[in-house]
């Protein structure tokens, strides 16, 4: 029993040294690794277009430089984009400020005339010298830049993304040269089947988050909401961020309309479009695109995104869910990580991770 015990806590003591020694790696090599998750992701999204140009007989360093003008092409769009988006921006706001006063007097007027509004009240909610002392523009901005920051170490993001194209083009043959044709056969299907699956997530998830994107701009266009693309750019980006970052996507554009109109039935007919698209989308397109990829359990979501976001900051809350995703997918490839990526689960579908045991018991 005392040596259980004892190989129980080196046991404890190894998983916490092995966590800590991650953690540090991450965060001391962040400027090389987050520019490789970053690469990967982009890669992933570009495989097809890459496979189609070699379908095509484009030459493999042909393929991969027209995919890198088109990668610099979109990132530059995006960088004049939000360089675009944050002067308007502080433009707008002292605006927006004056006419969010100008609805707290209002507010204040209406409950001062309430025989349950009190002098303590009353001073309780002094918020126009608040709201006064917002500032917005820097927290708009500090937004959009941890958006941009995602594509920070540019140059280092595209020599990677080079490699790794490279890379996905020639391993099966030299998977095929470095074993036997059986055991080649097998260790092929096995990266293959793990590559499709990341692919089918990343691609998937960045179409479902680009219609996203445009419904919520045509809805705000309707209208005639300000900074409609705005906050169509900010739900692409968003979304990818689990429960935090939809509450934020619909928030937002919610209290810009409430701002701007008069009156409160334009906002909320908003508000509400806002959230039947996101839950439509969330809880009905998703589960039937991704299946079990996305099964994540709530609490996983949720402490991956604490940790990501400490060792990343706002960056690492962007990748949290497709690292989670990536992650989980390897595991659940494997018989003797399958009860990981279980662990990893909202939800455990009948058979995830028990199709041999359960032949075994029918034979």
């Amino acid at each position: 029993m005392t040596d259980l015990k004892k190989d129980n806590s080196l046991k404890i003591a190894a998983g916490l040294f092995i966590a800590g020694v991650i953690y540090l790696f991450l965060k001391e090599f962040q400027s090389i690794i987050l520019p490789f998750f970053v690469a990967l992701i982009i890669s992933f999204i570009f495989e097809p277009l890459y496979r189609w140009f070699r379908e095509k007989r484009v030459p493999a360093s042909v393929s991969v430089i027209l995919i890198l003008v088109v990668i610099i092409i979109i990132s530059n769009f995006v960088s004049l984009f939000v360089i675009t988006s944050i002067n308007s921006f502080q433009s707008s706001l002292p605006n927006y400020q004056e006419k969010l006063i100008g609805i707290y007097k209002s507010f204040v007027y209406q409950i001062e005339s309430n025989p349950l509004y009190n002098a303590y009240l009353k001073n309780q909610m002094d918020l126009e010298a608040m709201i006064g002392k917002i500032n917005f523009s820097g927290m708009i901005q500090s937004l959009f830049t941890g958006i941009v920051g995602i594509f920070s170490n540019y140059i280092l993001i595209l020599i990677y993304v080079i490699f790794i194209l490279t890379e996905i083009g020639s391993i099966r043959v030299r998977i095929q040269s470095a074993f036997s044709s059986e055991r080649a056969v097998s260790i092929t299907d096995t990266i293959t089947s793990v590559f499709n699956d990341i692919k089918k997530y990343i691609v998937g998830k960045t179409l479902i988050n680009l219609t996203h994107a445009i419904l919520v701009v045509i809805i705000l266009w309707i209208f005639g909401a300000d900074f409609a693309v705005v906050w169509g750019f900010l739900t692409f980006f968003m979304a990818f961020i689990p429960n935090i970052g939809a509450i934020i996507a619909t928030l937002l554009p919610f209290l810009s309309a409430l701002i701007q109109f008069d009156g409160i039935v334009i906002p909320i007919i908003i508000l509400i479009l806002l959230v039947v698209i996101g839950n439509v989308i969330g809880n009905i397109f998703e589960p039937k695109i991704f299946g079990n990829t996305l099964n994540l359990s709530p609490l996983l979501l949720i402490l991956s995104l604490i940790f990501w976001g400490y060792v990343w900051g706002i960056v690492g809350m962007f990748l949290s869910v497709p690292i989670m995703s990536i992650i989980k997918i390897v595991l659940s490839k494997f018989e003797y990580t399958k009860p990981i990526a279980m662990l990893m689960s909202q939800e455990v579908r009948k058979g995830f991770g028990s199709g041999k045991k359960n032949k075994k018991q029918r034979g």
